[in-house]
């Protein structure tokens, strides 16, 4: 491969790289002139990154505490409660504080003391007696190179795991600080998918990216994901709970092989980290203690990766359903055509971004009008699809054909014939006669609209057939209403008769034909305004709002 065609490097990769090599080939001496101010400054730096850690104080333990170094939101000082420590060295826990003294071959060395909001997690507690073990060996000097290596290489990798929140790139980070902190060929890092109960890893070291998936009780992994135990083999063949098929889908031979649990700041169990075949002989209960050490910055990484993945899968689901409302909305009229004889008002609330209601007006002949009201099954993008399907069925039809009978027919087809996304659709179609002022229509399974007489009766238009989409070869019945000055049309989506109370009670056809009648003086586009308010107040805190679509034509 030229140099040309060499992938480029993340910087966060070549950097974990570079810390690698050098705590592996430098000498402690040679890599760390750290002196004991600088390594109190690891000390705090390393347990504020924590999960739950919001301050960090460290004291000298002299002839009396004195402060070496804090870092973050500290409260005041309760000097008493430091002295306490410093004379009875064992660890105080209260609301919100946890400290330790840090003691060395019977010496009391520093007072470590952390705070957080409120009382911290068992993983936290854990890894801070953990560091507060290192950091007094640092302290001590006789053990200082080691520790002091240790801490520093935490603190350089706690960087390196918060310097990227693409998740490929810190699983890439996590594998090179993991295997060469314990010497590993190589390492995987699996992930918990709680919803399929399953485990799953997007990449493995030395591959190229590769997601294994694998049921949640299987292997090794799984085995430590399910029970939360640390495994640790020098012959993982000889392990009934090891699964050799991956070894022989990829092509490789484990032998040793340590894997320990990865824990949140709540102690749930969020992945694994499985490191194979130790380049220097089989892993030792050192390696299995620092890599459960580093697994808790791990953790904490991967928490807010995973975060940051779920925030920009929002976005861009938000992104694409504002694209698709404004599609939709693109599709309906944004006005009433204006119609010799006729008054109309027509609007359109969907309950969420994209709904699946749909209005239509298409000109027949100059005195025909063809007046459509849809539901779409569902809601979201499948439904605003179907829906510029729908439009787009129907302009081209109205185009060509005018029998209503055919239009609805041919509509039917449409929807069977997709078999991507088959859904099924209620539709009331009115083909309105202004001249004669005659109402033809079909209702094919949607809720019937109805016309009001002037005197007061009401007719429910229910003449039609099945919903759309059901089956083929349906025959759909075509009703005609004859119209007179002062009646009033209304279709609308159950969206408006199906809005429910905080009592669980249906608006229902009788209030709305009620209203409609109260107001049949007014504007045919106060009529609309009207209702849907009076239904916006019913609904208030009721149990489910659905899309709601109200037309109305007043005959003059």
């Amino acid at each position: 491969m030229s140099s040309k065609e060499i992938p480029p490097r993340s910087s966060a990769g070549i950097q974990s790289r570079n810390l690698l090599s050098a705590i592996q080939s430098a000498p402690a001496a040679q890599f760390f002139s750290t002196q004991i101010g600088e390594l109190v400054k690891h000390v705090v730096e390393v347990a504020k990154v924590l999960p739950g850690v919001s301050g960090v104080r460290l004291w000298q333990n002299d002839s009396e505490p004195k402060l070496q170094y804090q870092s973050g939101d500290i409260p005041a000082t309760d000097v008493l409660a430091v002295e306490k420590i410093s004379l009875e060295p064992a660890t105080a826990e209260s609301s919100g504080r946890w400290a330790c003294a840090l003691s060395s071959d019977g010496n009391i060395l520093g007072i470590l003391e952390v705070f957080g909001g409120d009382t911290l997690s068992i993983v936290t507690r854990a890894s801070l007696e953990k560091l507060a073990q290192i950091a007094a060996v640092a302290l001590n000097r006789g053990g200082e190179q080691q520790s002091v290596r240790y801490l520093s290489a935490i603190l350089e990798a706690t960087k390196l795991l918060n310097s990227t929140l693409d998740l490929p790139e810190l699983l890439d980070i996590i594998l090179q600080l993991s295997t060469g902190l314990c010497g590993a060929d190589r390492g995987t890092v699996f992930l918990l998918d709680h919803k399929h109960g399953q485990i799953w890893s997007l990449k493995g070291l030395g591959l190229e990216k590769h997601e294994i998936r694998l049921p949640i009780e299987r292997g090794i992994a799984g085995w430590v994901a399910h029970h939360g135990d640390r495994v640790r083999t020098a012959d993982a063949s000889t392990d009934p709970r090891f699964d050799p098929a991956v070894d022989r889908d990829l092509g490789y031979h484990t032998r040793e092989l340590l894997a320990i649990p990865i824990r949140n700041k709540d102690g749930d169990i969020v992945g694994v980290l499985e490191l194979l075949n130790k380049q220097a002989g089989p892993f030792t209960a050192a390696d299995e203690n620092a890599l459960d050490h580093f697994s808790i910055y791990v953790a904490v990484a991967l928490e807010k990766a995973q975060l940051h993945q779920e925030i920009l899968a929002k976005q861009r689901i938000e992104s694409d359903l504002a694209l698709a409302r404004n599609v939709q909305r693109g599709l309906l009229p944004e006005n009433p055509p204006e119609l010799d004889g006729f008054e109309i008002g027509v609007a359109y609330t969907p309950s969420s971004m994209v709904g699946g209601d749909y209005y239509d007006f298409m000109r027949l002949k100059p005195e025909s009008l063809l007046a459509v009201v849809a539901d779409v099954e569902g809601k979201g993008i499948a439904a605003a699809l179907m829906m510029a399907s729908l439009h787009a069925s129907l302009h081209t039809l109205a185009t060509h054909v005018h029998a209503l009978e055919h239009i609805v027919r041919s509509v039917n087809d449409m929807i069977l014939s997709d078999t991507r996304a088959h859904k099924l659709l209620s539709m009331f179609a009115a083909v309105i006669d202004h001249r004669h002022q005659v109402l033809h229509y079909i209702n094919a399974g949607h809720v019937p609209p109805a016309v009001i007489r002037f005197g007061g009766e009401t007719v429910q238009l229910d003449e039609g057939g099945i919903l759309l989409g059901a089956f083929a070869d349906v025959t759909y019945e075509r009703g005609r209403v004859q119209l007179r000055p002062g009646d009033i049309f209304v279709a609308y989506t159950d969206g408006i008769t199906e809005a429910m109370n905080v009592h669980g009670e249906q608006y229902g056809f009788t209030r709305l034909v009620d209203l409609i009648r109260a107001q049949r003086a007014m504007p045919a586009s106060q009529i609309v305004e009207t209702i849907l308010s009076d239904v916006d107040r019913f609904s208030t805190q009721g149990p489910h709002e659905d899309d709601r679509v109200m037309l109305v034509f007043k005959v003059s």
